[in-house]
């Protein structure tokens, strides 16, 4: 944790809405313990919070206080929203309508985060847990979501880094949901993602990939899922 710099980070926050389609979370989904590994400054669980919800967030950018994120954010945002602007042909543009569009989401997302952050730290839904261990007890919540780092991460990550990810997912959680399995920004499927599936089928897991209601980066519509048998 000593080592985590926050000038290494890029935030980049997600809001409920994108977490339901991303990982085809139903309303029973909804009402499960959940923990969201990697959260990052996303919105997901101030929001799920306001409505009842229980999860928690772990982020290793949670050990920075909500000044220091707010700083980093405003440092990254106009270089990721000019990387969107010049690759254009990798997203697809429907439900956000340009990267201008994108930007104001994300950025609503974020605050709604940075609002909620110091309470939900103080409360215990802030945790500054990372891969690839959590501390967290054995089957403490039911469900277990990883966003935009297993996989994405592929080149900066080994195969051992993600197996071994997964494998703490699975023991804090009685089924697992990663999205997406592409690659960061080559739209292709991560190259560890055939080695995992087989790996965790090898140990008796239920593997599948699933075609989820969400699409931006193209052809990044689907999610593994994992569960015991």
């Amino acid at each position: 944790m000593a080592s985590f710099k926050l000038e290494k980070v890029v935030p980049w926050g997600r809001s409920l809405e994108e977490y339901i389609k991303m990982f085809d979370l139903s309303e029973t989904d909804r009402q499960k313990s959940i923990l969201d590994c990697a959260g990052g400054p996303s919105s997901f669980n101030a929001e799920m919070t306001r409505l009842g919800g229980s999860v928690i967030s772990c982020d290793p950018i949670y050990q920075f206080s909500a000044r220091d994120i707010h700083s980093r954010i405003h440092a990254t945002y106009p270089v990721i929203l000019k990387g969107l602007k010049a690759t254009p042909e990798k997203f697809v543009w429907q439900a956000m309508k340009s990267p201008e569009h994108l930007g104001k989401a994300r950025m609503l997302a974020m605050q709604t985060f940075l609002e909620d952050f110091p309470k939900g730290r103080q409360n215990g839904r802030y945790k500054t847990d990372e891969f690839p261990n959590l501390s967290f007890e054995k089957r403490q919540f039911d469900l277990a979501l990883c966003s935009h780092f297993l996989f994405t991460y592929s080149e900066q990550f080994p195969l051992a880094f993600h197996l071994a990810s997964i494998l703490e997912m699975c023991r804090v959680a009685t089924e697992v949901r990663v999205f997406p399995l592409l690659e960061n920004f080559t739209g292709e499927p991560s190259p560890h993602l055939e080695k995992a599936i087989n790996h965790f089928i090898e140990r008796g897991y239920q593997v599948t990939v699933e075609s989820v209601p969400y699409e931006f980066q193209r052809n990044g519509n689907q999610m593994l899922r994992i569960c015991e048998t």
